[in-house]
């Protein structure tokens, strides 16, 4: 008899100010790397836990060592200074050996027990990025929920952010697919855009937050600020595109605008001497300009494409070879435990 398909992940969680949370996160995640049986019945084991530090204010490396000395599936990164949230999660990814990730933040909002309900709506729905869609309000104050619902609504309507609404921290990926975004991604690039870039298939799972705890959010305002003017700058070119088109719908509008005045000029509804000249050679240079521009733009677009480390092209296994390929579900019956 074939013996049940075992999906494996690998866990990667950023650590910042996690000298308080992260015991309590990696208690949780314990379990689950003697297996677990996932809602939808599949069979699924967190086989490493690797905790990037980046070099947070608190005692969170003294913590990721004493974890890291009683169990050997954990793994410290140790990154040379703070390079950010997303960067440190990129250098778990590239240090991950599993056939899924899930990435989740140290403070203890996302709950591990719906590792398995990511799992399912990756398997059911074939998708290779899946993400966690809160069902309660987030624990971070209206004004912020607010604003972050804002940005990433403009940056998915004006600036072909992807599916920016969904994105999420809370997130389950094909490991082959975390760690190639993890090799080309360019410096600063956004993590969620990057992913964007080559997942086939983009699905999201009900999951529910939990309160961060007593731990102060490290981010201000005007860091969430240059977090959204990063997720803008790193969302691809239709910024650029936009000068662009601006650029020559004016040239057009000028140009019409210019062919009316002669017009109106020869009919004598315009009379006063160089108004019409000066009006003509403004608004046709003008249009000149922003037409260069626009076409500078789209050498800059080109220059951005290839500095964000967006590829032409990547190449997988035979899906029918990988993790999507085992969707069948397996019979309560056995000694594997269920997460709860």
């Amino acid at each position: 008899m074939t013996e049940p398909y075992v999906h494996r992940i690998s866990v990667v969680i950023p650590v910042y100010q996690g000298e308080r949370t992260l015991p309590g996160v990696v208690g949780e995640l314990r379990p689950l790397t003697q297996g677990f049986r996932t809602p939808g019945g599949r069979l699924a084991r967190v086989e490493e836990v690797l905790l990037a530090h980046d070099r947070g204010p608190d005692r969170s490396d003294a913590v990721i060592r004493e974890l890291a000395s009683g169990d050997e599936w954990i793994t410290p990164v140790w990154l040379s200074r703070n390079f950010g949230q997303h960067a440190a999660t990129l250098a778990g990814m590239a240090g991950s050996g599993g056939e899924w990730i899930i990435t989740m933040d140290e403070d203890g909002q996302h709950d591990p027990a719906d590792i398995g309900v990511l799992l399912d709506a990756a398997l059911d729905e074939q998708a290779d990025l899946v993400y966690g869609a809160p069902v309660n309000r987030p624990p971070h104050g209206l004004m912020r929920n607010t604003a972050s619902r804002a940005s990433k609504r403009v940056l998915q309507t004006v600036f072909g952010g992807g599916n920016a609404a969904e994105f999420n921290s809370f997130r389950l990926v094909l490991g082959e697919i975390g760690r190639s975004v993890a090799a080309y991604a360019g410096t600063g690039v956004y993590l969620d855009v990057a992913l964007g870039w080559i997942a086939a298939r983009t699905a999201t799972a009900p999951v529910t937050l939990r309160e961060e705890g007593d731990r102060r959010s490290g981010y201000s305002y005007r860091r969430l600020f240059g977090h959204f003017l990063r997720m803008v700058l790193t969302s691809g070119t239709r910024g650029l595109r936009i000068v662009t088109l601006t650029g020559t719908s004016v040239f057009v509008a000028g140009l019409l605008f210019a062919l009316y005045l002669v017009i109106a000029r020869l009919a004598g509804v315009v009379n006063e001497p160089g108004w019409t000249s000066l009006m003509v050679v403004l608004l046709l240079g003008i249009g000149v300009i922003l037409v260069a521009l626009g076409i500078i733009a789209e050498y800059l677009g080109v220059a951005v494409s290839t500095a964000l480390g967006k590829p032409s092209y990547l190449i997988v296994r035979d899906p029918a070879l990988g993790p999507l390929a085992h969707t069948e579900r397996v019979a309560h019956e056995g000694s594997t435990a269920r997460t709860s």
